[in-house]
């Protein structure tokens, strides 16, 4: 008779239960339902590819069915104006439970389970060390979510018995720590994984990409808000290392919209994601199978999420220059209604795109639609956004109309790393460490600027050090600015990017309303005397009437209060009662 625990909370403050069965099938089929401790189980590599396959579903790229995904759908920074409402702080009181905090641990307990079992199983010693590199990569990844957005969180490094109490019920351990911990497994996943590379698959190459990605924030975190110096100096480093130790196998694509408009296959306009040398991870979506519904919410007739004016203005000109004092002012496009007057049907603001970094006029629309002076754009409804801003980044035109304006019926593919990530990655690091070259700027930013028309003889360390941007009030260097800038840039609206980007860098009060009104500002409506719609000066309000005013409180989540009743030794974060 077989020894079973079910689980399921969190690991670190698990009821778990003990259960017997007979029956080994019933009690451990597909997908896993407790605890297995019965060695000919975790020897069976089927058994532990569906237990590996779970980790995918925490890959949300698009989303899933009707719900949300992470590109496009993160409306709290300064992209973006709320869809249907005005997107407050994430966190605004204390829950009582939160995905946040039960996720990542329920995932972290798998991971260790895995691990366990592989270790006691008859797997070939290969097999074993691949299946453990890859538990350690998502385990790695998880902490990596726990500390950014709680901080010091309990740490546990095996899985636990009910009967091992202290274990059960830890205080919180010292972000640091488990960052070290969390760096450490995903170190040994880039040496450990089997696969070295593959678009759809945890490989070497994406391991090397994560542990880029959390040692960039790290290294921020250390500078900004720990002011560690000697830590952010090691942690810039490491990104450097792990990025360049993959950049040249993923070479910056000539069309920047194929890396969201593409299906899995050829098709569409675009070739298959699958081959974009580019991409090193993917979510593919496939009709009819799993699909998703973002062109169909970014395209929706009762208002979209658009653009800011914050982040029009963000872009630079083609000559490499920044846009502060160009015009911002469309060309009304007349109608003679039919008592013979004049009156303006829709604002054309292509000629503003004309002359920015092209890809703002890959990503929003060349008309502005608001409530009044809606636009149907290709294979769309006609369509209105809040901030007069359209949002085209993610809509695939050759889709039917009826699967465009649908929910659930998208199967465009999203990239989840690729190398534009990975790039600018390395551009920050480097900047922060003082040895930012031309050299470096031709190789990872010039190709960056070509997807935008920028003059890229202006892509050097002297011209982007001359640029003084009024809106950098954070006393970094111009450099540095303007590599946060081309970050902002090329990755606008996707995977929930500039949100982590505000926190690491402190940065995240720039989202008090109250101090950055042109985040709720949107396109200039200032020539609109007909239904004039309600504004900021001369341009679209997008408050809905709302403000978002700082505490520094927003730099860590809430902790849940059932977690705090259930552990007496867990205390709650600065500011959150």
């Amino acid at each position: 008779m077989k020894k079973s625990i079910i689980f399921g909370a969190a690991v670190a403050l698990l009821g778990a239960s003990l259960s017997s069965c007979d029956d080994f099938l019933n009690d451990n089929r597909y997908p896993l339902s407790s605890q297995v401790v019965n060695s000919e189980f975790w020897s069976n590599s089927v058994n532990v590819e569906n237990q590996i396959n779970y980790f995918y579903e925490d890959f949300l790229g698009y989303g899933n069915g009707t719900g949300y995904g992470n590109f496009y759908f993160k409306w709290t920074t300064d992209d973006q104006c709320g869809r249907t409402t005005f997107a407050q702080w994430l966190n605004q009181s204390v829950p009582t439970a939160s995905s946040n905090w039960s996720g990542p641990y329920t995932e972290i307990r798998r991971a260790c389970l895995m691990m366990q079992g592989v270790e006691s199983s008859t797997l070939p010693e290969a097999s074993k060390t691949n299946y453990i590199a890859l538990g350690r990569l998502h385990r790695g990844r998880q902490y990596f979510a726990l500390v950014k957005r709680y901080g010091d969180v309990p740490l546990v490094k095996e899985v636990l018995d009910p009967s091992m109490k202290d274990e059960l019920y830890m205080e919180r351990t010292n972000r640091n720590e488990v960052m070290d911990f969390a760096i450490e497994d995903l170190e040994f996943a880039t040496k450990n994984i089997a696969a070295q590379s593959g678009k759809t698959v945890f490989s070497k190459d994406m391991a090397q990409a994560v542990l880029c990605e959390v040692c960039l924030y790290e290294a921020s975190y250390a500078r900004y808000h720990q002011k560690d110096e000697t830590r952010a100096k090691a942690m810039y480093q490491k990104a450097i290392t792990a990025g360049e130790a993959i950049a040249a196998k993923y070479p910056i694509c000539d069309d920047y919209l194929s890396l969201y408009k593409s299906f899995n296959g050829a098709g569409g306009g675009y070739n298959g994601l699958s081959t974009n040398s580019e991409v090193i991870f993917m979510k593919p979506y496939a009709q009819d199978v799993l699909m998703h519904s973002t062109m169909d919410y970014s395209c929706a007739s009762d208002g979209i999420a658009g653009l800011t004016r914050d982040a029009f203005d963000a872009f630079l000109l083609r000559t490499g220059e920044l846009s502060t004092g160009a015009s911002d002012k469309g060309e009304p496009v007349m109608v003679t209604d039919e008592d013979g007057n004049e009156r303006i049907k829709n604002i054309d603001i292509q000629g503003l795109l004309d002359v920015r970094d092209k890809r703002l006029e890959m990503t929003t629309y060349p008309m502005l639609i608001f409530q009044g002076y809606t636009w149907a754009g290709p294979n769309t409804a006609a369509m209105y956004s809040m901030s007069g801003y359209g949002v085209s980044k993610y809509d695939n035109f050759t889709i039917s109309n009826a699967d465009a304006t649908t929910a659930n019926k998208q199967f465009t593919c999203a990239p989840l790393f690729w190398g534009a990530r990975l790039y600018l990655n390395i551009l920050e690091a480097k900047a922060e460490l003082g040895t930012l070259t031309n050299d470096d700027l031709t190789k990872y930013m010039a190709p960056l600027w070509k997807r935008g028309e920028i003059d890229q003889t202006k892509c050097t360390v002297a011209h982007l050090s001359s640029l003084t941007d009024p809106a950098n009030d954070r006393g970094v260097s111009n450099l540095i600015w303007e590599i946060r800038r081309c970050r902002r840039c090329e990755l606008m609206m996707d995977d929930d990017i500039r949100y982590w980007d505000l926190v690491r860098w402190h940065m995240l009060d720039k989202l008090d309303t109250t101090k950055y009104p042109s985040i709720i500002q949107g396109a200039n409506v200032s020539m609109v005397t007909e239904n004039k719609p309600e504004t900021i000066g001369d341009y679209l309000d997008c408050s809905y009437g709302q403000k978002r005013e700082w505490n520094d409180c927003q730099y860590l989540f809430p902790i849940p209060s059932d977690q705090l009743g259930l552990n007496e030794k867990l205390t709650q974060n600065p500011g959150w009662k």
